[in-house]
């Protein structure tokens, strides 16, 4: 079964990168970064998303991220499905923490159980249907709004949605042009999917 081992995120300068997600999130290899002076403007079509055990936890990440300098899109806040928000990195990338619980269970901590690669797409069931045939497997699909691949195992977890929702749930325009400037590391092999995200196969 085909996965998500890390992702790439192409930055203007990796060393202001760098300190950024060191002190922020300290994501270790499932997080790289890579210079790039490609064009690109406003949403980039995909969303990073970090899963904390309770509220506590997505406060500290949160309070983490802007006080290293990040950008608070959307404070964290209870909703029907949890507790979570949203800041965009100095480089760009837009980040959304969350939990499914609603209630502190311990101390804060910024301890973080999973990271999910979010990409806006244009069809998702089309995009399932490449992504399957690319050797990824269905974990949870509803129709044409959201599909997730299993991964247990996976290092980085993935999902589809289409671009517009996606931007809706993150706080930011949907709109934007050029690079995604992010690169998929994984073990489905070196390709480029519909709506242009670049695969990179394992190194």
């Amino acid at each position: 079964m085909a996965s998500v081992e890390y992702v790439t995120l192409e930055v203007g300068d990796p060393e202001s990168a760098e300190r950024f997600y060191t002190t922020a999130f300290d994501l270790g290899s499932q997080v790289r970064l890579k210079a790039s002076d490609a064009p690109t403007s406003g949403f980039r079509g995909f969303t990073m998303s970090l899963i904390a055990s309770q509220p506590a936890d997505v406060n500290a990440l949160m309070d983490a991220a802007v006080d290293a300098g990040a950008k608070a899109v959307k404070p964290a806040a209870k909703s029907l499905w949890g507790y979570g928000g949203v800041v965009q990195a100095p480089d760009g990338t837009v980040w959304t923490v969350a939990s499914s619980s609603k209630k502190d269970t311990g101390p804060a901590s910024r301890r973080i159980d999973a990271i999910v690669l979010q990409l806006g797409v244009s069809d998702v069931a089309a995009s399932k249907q490449f992504y399957v045939g690319q050797g990824l497997t269905v974990a949870k699909s509803y129709g044409r709004r959201y599909v997730e691949f299993a991964g247990e195992s996976s290092p980085v977890k993935l999902a589809l949605l289409k671009r517009r929702a996606l931007a809706k749930a993150a706080g930011v325009d949907p709109e934007g042009t050029g690079s995604h400037r992010l690169l998929i590391g994984g073990d489905a092999g070196s390709f480029t999917d519909p709506d242009g995200f670049v695969w990179t196969g394992s190194e």
